[in-house]
């Protein structure tokens, strides 16, 4: 396995620059849409199609760098599984060499996905109960990716509570990496399946959030203390659609 550039200087100014195929900014897209529920973000009021015409599918390029620098760029972006439409508000990054990584065991039947070319999806379970999303990052047989922690409901909020199990409108719908992944339905069968092909599970292109907050990931007690240290979480400013613990994160 390619070794993994040292822990960045978690002071660092973290780069958010707009990778939107729309020139429309953040703001704009926000003026856009009309209907909210409670302690949201605002879903679009438009048709399902209309919504894809203007947001397309992100490219296979697009994730095959650092997980470091990908996990931020993710913010703002559109997960899409058949009428659920959820705004990724939440990640965490996850490196070679990195002591909390899956890939720190190698290419094993379960991590194989994880070396894979960036774009693909990482799904695993845990604790027997959750099935957790990642997102491959950079190229193959480097062993990184990028974990969705919490989104935020755009679309099928009624198809979101039906696969929770949970009829409320409030932020505990998908706050949590558990959580997002019953709301898309997912299992270890989409493991490795490509987020950049059209049908199934895709993301799509979203606005740049304005403003993003940064701290260490969270459940990692057991990687070295360099790593447990790392700010790789990353999480939209201002959202409400972010989970616990928020008042480990902060501004960059």
């Amino acid at each position: 396995m390619k070794k993994g550039r040292p822990v960045k200087n978690p002071t660092r100014k973290i780069s958010t620059k707009a990778t939107s195929s729309s020139p429309k900014s953040a703001n704009k897209e926000k003026r856009t849409t009309i209907s909210t529920i409670p302690n949201s973000q605002p879903r679009f009021s438009c048709s399902l199609s209309d919504f894809l015409k203007k947001w397309t599918i992100l490219p296979p390029d697009f994730f095959q760098i650092d997980a470091l620098d990908l996990a931020p760029r993710l913010l703002g972006k559109f997960l899409r599984r058949d009428d659920v439409v959820l705004q990724i508000a939440e990640v965490e990054a996850y490196r070679p060499d990195d002591s909390a990584s899956h890939g720190r065991f190698g290419v094993t039947g379960r991590t194989a996905p994880v070396f894979g070319r960036g774009g693909h999806a990482y799904v695993y379970l845990c604790y027997g109960i959750h099935f957790m999303l990642n997102v491959v990052a950079d190229k193959e047989g480097i062993g990184a990716c990028v974990l969705i922690r919490s989104c935020a409901p755009v679309h099928g909020l009624e198809t979101i509570q039906r696969r929770r199990g949970l009829q409320t409108e409030k932020p505990l719908l998908l706050t949590g990496p558990g959580k997002v992944g019953q709301a898309l339905g997912l299992s270890k069968e989409w493991s490795n399946h490509p987020l950049y092909t059209p049908g199934g599970l895709e993301i799509l292109d979203g606005p740049e959030p304005e403003e993003i907050l940064v701290g260490p990931r969270v459940g990692i007690e057991f990687a070295s203390q360099e790593h447990v240290n790392a700010l790789w979480r990353f999480a939209i400013a201002g959202s409400t659609w972010i989970s616990a613990p928020k008042n480990t994160l902060r501004p960059p």
